[in-house]
């Protein structure tokens, strides 16, 4: 095999590797049925979270506060008050985020939370 094909195969291998491997952060939502708030988020920030690139650094996951809480998030302390976004890297609460007023105050807060995220090193 030449060193050319061989460099491409790594490169290729990486690249699916990166590609399926799980991301180091989430968003999750606590939320609960009858939310009016968590509706509103749903209707303005819901349909278009998972294409923006917050949605990729961060994707959202969604877990109702009245059922168990996923094994994963155990050391996540779980409010009444929803909805309640939590971000999340490496299974380790980043930032917190009580309640949705608007668009716009939820975005600037997720951008704050983003910013505290382990930067990729330098090769």
């Amino acid at each position: 095999m030449t060193k050319s094909v061989m460099t491409f195969l790594v490169a290729a291998m990486a690249l699916v590797s990166a590609a399926t491997s799980a991301p180091a952060a989430e968003l999750i939502m606590f939320e609960q049925n009858g939310c009016v708030w968590c509706m509103r988020w749903n209707d303005e920030i819901g349909p278009a979270y998972p294409n923006t690139p917050e949605g990729k650094i961060a994707p959202l996951r969604r877990v109702n506060i009245h059922e168990p809480l996923p094994g994963d998030l155990e050391n996540i302390r779980v409010e009444r008050f929803t909805p309640t976004f939590v971000l999340v890297e490496n299974g380790e609460e980043i930032g917190r985020m009580r309640g949705y007023t608007g668009d716009e105050f939820f975005w600037f807060l997720l951008t704050e939370m983003l910013e505290k995220l382990e930067k990729p090193k330098a090769g």
